[in-house]
């Protein structure tokens, strides 16, 4: 990467352009607004040149610096594609930013993320978050804070875009900013419940008890052991005590 910052007019039609149509896909409302000076400063760009490739050409396509009449519809296509990389591993870092975290602050209040599907979290506004800090690796999740628990978009829209463009940081520090906004978590819970009844402790016992057999008879089988006495609801291997029985003689 070139060792010159990078400049730009902010009130480039063309940059406006990029990024207004960019924000303006569909899928794409988790997004916010990154400011032109933020993505021309070369030190929020440190490390970028190893995952986006002619990363110089690829911010002045962005900022309109790029004579885009001059460019070949294969060289357009390439240069819109690493724009759409840069721009989200940009935006991960410029979220975690005053700025970035006040805008990202507006939108989570006008629930543009999306409610908790948990019906006792009362329709919770949910944050994006990335589970890896590496693109390629997972798509983006939706964090709860009142459960605490993570859950896919509903949209596949949304559920194409990169984990990497959020970051694996950002719930955390919204609310180390905004620590107002935390909600409390639920004292509800579901009870199963059969007839108005609650399900006896021993039936939950007994589920468990099943589960944990079952489970254990799949690992044994997936190794290639055959599973028999199931007396006391355990399973053992048939040859395992006689395979050991023949060693113990061979050692004497």
């Amino acid at each position: 990467m070139e060792d010159d910052q990078y400049t730009s007019d902010s009130g480039s039609e063309l940059s406006e352009y990029w990024i207004d149509t960019f924000l303006g896909i569909k899928g794409h409302e988790y997004f916010c607004d990154i400011d032109i000076e933020y993505i021309t400063d070369k030190f929020n760009l440190t490390g970028l040149n190893e995952q986006v490739e002619r990363i110089s050409q690829v911010i002045d396509y962005i900022i309109d610096e790029t004579d885009v009449s001059q460019l070949t519809d294969e060289l357009r296509e390439i240069y819109d594609s690493n724009a759409r990389v840069l721009y989200g591993l940009v935006h991960a870092r410029f979220i975690l930013t005053p700025r970035g975290l006040q805008r990202m602050m507006e939108k989570y209040k006008k629930a543009d993320f999306g409610y908790c599907a948990r019906v006792h979290c009362q329709l919770q506004h949910l944050l994006p978050v990335g589970l890896s800090d590496i693109c390629g690796v997972c798509s983006v999740k939706l964090y709860c804070p009142r459960c605490e628990d993570l859950y896919n978009p509903k949209s596949s829209r949304h559920a194409m875009i990169d984990g990497a463009f959020f970051g694996t940081s950002f719930p955390a520090m919204f609310f180390q900013q905004y620590p107002h906004l935390q909600p409390s978590h639920p004292t509800e819970r579901y009870v199963p419940k059969m007839f108005g009844f609650k399900i006896h402790e021993y039936a939950k016992l007994a589920r468990w008890q099943e589960q944990q057999r079952r489970s254990l008879q799949k690992r044994l089988a997936d190794r290639g052991l055959e599973t028999i006495n199931t007396a006391n609801g355990y399973v053992y291997p048939e040859d395992d005590d006689d395979e050991g029985d023949e060693e113990m003689e061979e050692q004497s």
